[in-house]
This record gives structure tokens, sequence and C-alpha cells, in this order.
């Protein structure tokens, strides 16, 4: 999980694997497909999906110190918001001063470990000029370089006792297309240079400039998260699992995938020709406000994006929406749905009725899409020999993932074939 504060080092990822033995030749089989071409690229073992020691190193070395996406900067908009979260169970939150600046702090009190933002009695957005825990009332700054500094303790003058030095401890934060991105590693390479090839995919749609219109989550999912993120990052099975939705308007059969590198994917399907409007239960058809400026392209299709090691980003012509699989342990998870829209959406008498509308496309796919995600891990928990199957080229983002968790667990980097 993430570490607390800048002032953590994660350990040194080894040049080869080490651990308990399994993990050990797991390592190295990881290893040994991240340097497969994608024509002769196989699926990871089921013990990559399965394995606590696998778990334990995904935890430490790829969310507790690379960049991971927290929400968007709506939801910290205005000089004292602040959103409230957590990253495989180290409480965060996310600030944002009277100078526009913003802040990633920890949400544990320095005095006896309080949460000061506790989900019993707090919202996960709001405003606030301080952070006060609700414990002793140990009262933080959150005003620019001072972000996080003690600012008040009551009944602490009879022992020795340093204010200046005690302070939340801070983390890295970035904002890439107006998404917040967090780590724990003050080491950690900055991410926009890393995610460059994406930059001018993603720029027709300005993501920073719209709003959240909704969020919606799935606990407690009986799969690996892995599972779920190479079941988002691919539309090949739209023709078998979709086949009665999303295969009608847009088949996967048509999807071109972007021959990208590192750590970002793309791809892009067309509607299909004269297609009908997706429609809500009240038969009314499910079409929100464009995003201004979209070209030809953007408003023909559909673009699914994705960030490594667990985001991926669906790109209509009315909304983004972007979705995170988060871990929760070996064979379990949680999903989080965030959709944006353009801020003229929200001012529209009949937003409410897009939305629950929305909502309900949304439960539809995801129902389906958890067959399959289930199915796949009933399967895993076999622990059936290796596949002997390759990758679909439409596959592709798999096989780059594949090179991605090498180098993060293995410290294995695989030239482009």
């Amino acid at each position: 999980m993430l570490h607390d504060g800048l002032s953590s080092r994660p350990s040194p990822r080894p040049s080869s694997p080490a651990g308990p033995p399994g993990l050990s030749s797991l390592l190295g089989e990881l290893a040994r497909l991240a340097a497969l071409p994608l024509e002769l690229g196989e699926t990871l073992p089921a013990r990559a999906y399965t394995s606590e020691d696998f778990h334990q190193l995904e935890k430490d070395r790829v969310f507790g110190s690379d960049w991971v996406c927290v929400g968007h900067v709506d939801q910290v908009a205005r000089p004292g918001d602040y959103l409230r979260t957590d990253v495989l169970g180290t409480p965060l939150v996310i600030t944002r001063d009277e100078n526009d600046d913003l802040h990633a702090l920890s949400r544990v009190c320095r005095h006896r470990f309080m949460d000061v933002l506790p989900p019993e009695t707090t919202p996960d957005q709001g405003s606030l000029k301080r952070l006060t825990c609700p414990y002793h009332t140990w009262t933080y700054r959150l005003n620019g370089e001072f972000a996080g500094r003690l600012a008040g303790a009551p009944l602490m003058n009879k022992v020795e006792f340093d204010r200046t030095a005690c302070r939340l401890p801070r983390y890295r934060l970035e904002v890439w297309q107006g998404l917040l991105m967090v780590s724990a590693d003050p080491d950690a390479p900055p991410l926009g240079p890393q995610l460059a090839d994406l930059e001018a995919t993603l720029a027709p749609y300005r993501i920073e400039d719209l709003v959240v219109a909704y969020t919606e989550r799935w606990d407690g999912v009986p799969a690996n998260w892995k599972v779920a993120f190479e079941n988002g990052s691919e539309n090949y099975h739209h023709m078998g699992s979709h086949a009665n939705t999303l295969e009608r308007i847009l088949p996967g059969k048509d999807t071109v995938v972007d021959e990208c590198e590192g750590r970002g994917f793309s791809m892009y399907t067309p509607f299909v020709p004269d297609m009908e409007l997706p429609q809500g239960p009240d038969g009314a058809d499910l079409v929100g406000t464009l995003i201004p400026g979209l070209g030809m392209r953007q408003l023909s299709g559909m673009t699914v994006a994705g960030v490594f090691p667990n985001m991926a980003l669906a790109l209509l012509p009315d909304s983004v929406t972007f979705v995170r699989w988060v871990p929760t342990g070996p064979v379990t998870h949680d999903a989080l749905v965030t959709v944006l829209v353009p801020a003229e959406a929200k001012r529209k008498p009949d937003f409410d009725a897009y939305v629950a509308a929305s909502k309900e496309q949304f439960k539809v796919i995801q129902t389906e899409d958890l067959v399959a995600v289930r199915g796949v891990q009933r399967g895993l928990a076999t622990d059936p020999a290796p596949s002997g199957g390759r990758f679909s080229h439409l596959e592709r983002p798999l096989w780059q993932f594949q090179r991605y968790l090498a180098e993060r667990l293995v410290g294995e980097t695989t030239a482009a074939p």
C-alpha cells in the first residue's frame, strides 16, 4: 500500500526474481512472457491472479510506489475543497488551497493516529478551512507550503512539544488530463512524459474542463483486479459478453488498436452506420450534451485509453468515463466508475433523467462484464495448466500490460520488438 509520506522510500525493485520459491518461479515466468513479441504472447499463469505473495508484491511495487488515479479536478474545484480517498487502505485527502494549489495529505492524525476525516461522520467531498481531528481536535493548516502543518493542539502546553515539526505526511500529486494522480515514491519519474503518446488522442475531449456527473462503485467483486482491468482493456469480448448491447453499436471487430508503448494504450471503435441511439428505461434516447470542439472522428465512435496499473477511460461524444479497479485481496477488488460530462449538461432540465438512464445502462454493461470476470476467476482457481493460446491483435494492451508488470515486479525492461 502507499507508504506514509514522502519521507518513506519504497524498497528498490530487484533486477532478478526474488522471494519464496513459488514467487520466484512466477516472476521468472512473468519475465519470460514479457519478452515475447505480440504474435507469440500468452496469458499470465493462473497463480498471478490467485497468489497471496504475488498480491503483496503488487501492493508494494505497483500500488505502493507508482502513480495511481484518485479522482478528477472537478471534485476539488474551489479553494477549500477536499476529496477524501483511500489507496489500498491508506487514508488520504486531496485539498485545494487559497492559491489554487493542490495537495495530497495523509489523513492520519500525528497525535494518536485517528482518521481526521472519518467516513462515519464526514462526506467524501466538501469544503473546509482547516483539517480538525475529531478525536482531540488537533488542527492542521491547508495553505501553501504550510499544508499539513499543525496549527493547534489544545492542552499541550505542559509537555515538551515541537509544533513546527509536526505535520501530516505529504504525497506526490500530479494532475494529468484533469485526473488527480498520486504516488508515495518521492523518486518516481514524473507521470506526464510517460504518457506523452496519449496526449494527442485525449486532447480533443478536454477532460480537464469536464465535470463529474456521478460516481458508482461495486465493492467486493470476487475476482483479482487484473482480470477486470484486462477485460476493460480490450473490445474483443464485445462479440461475446456484450453481443446484445455494445456489439450492436460498437462492433469489436472494427476496433483499431494503436501501437503504443510504455504505460499507456489507446484504441478506437467506430459506431455502426445508421446506428439506433441507445435508450433509457423510459424509451428516451440516451444522448447527452456533446463535448464542445470534437472532430468528426471523435463524434463517430468511441476511444478507449488506459493508464497502467489500473485505469481505463471510455471517451464518447457526450461523456468521458474513467474506471479504476482497486485490489482488496488476491481474489477480490472494488470497481470505481466516474462519469464526466460538459459543464453545460448539468444546467439542462433533463440532466437528472440523463444521469438515471446512464446509470441503468452502465449497470447492464457491468452485469455482463461481471459474468465474464467472475467466470474467469473461477477458472483460475482451479490452477489450470498453461492455456497454449495466443493473444488476438485486439488484445495488444494485455501484452503491453505484462511488460509493465515485469518492469515493476521483476525489474525487467523489454524493448519493443
